[in-house]
């Protein structure tokens, strides 16, 4: 993943991937000019995609134990 990504939170890149999705909808932007957008908006889908990915697997490793108290699982 590009270096340029790894201070973008994932809302961020959400945000700037929905407006891409948004501007090639309109088919307002020249040949060269979508084709750009379309391999940034690729590159933010991934990343977008290992961001949720990471989430969930913070996620799994949280559980409730027996007594109903929140812990760490012993993956």
């Amino acid at each position: 993943m590009s270096d340029n990504f790894k201070n973008l939170s994932f809302e961020e890149a959400l945000s700037e991937l929905e407006k891409i999705v948004h501007a090639l909808e309109s088919g307002k932007m020249s040949l060269e000019e979508a084709i750009t957008a379309y391999e940034r908006g690729a590159l933010l889908r991934q990343y977008c995609e290992n961001k949720l990915n990471e989430a969930e697997s913070r996620i799994q490793v949280i559980t409730q134990q027996p007594d109903g108290s929140i812990g760490m699982s012993s993956l």
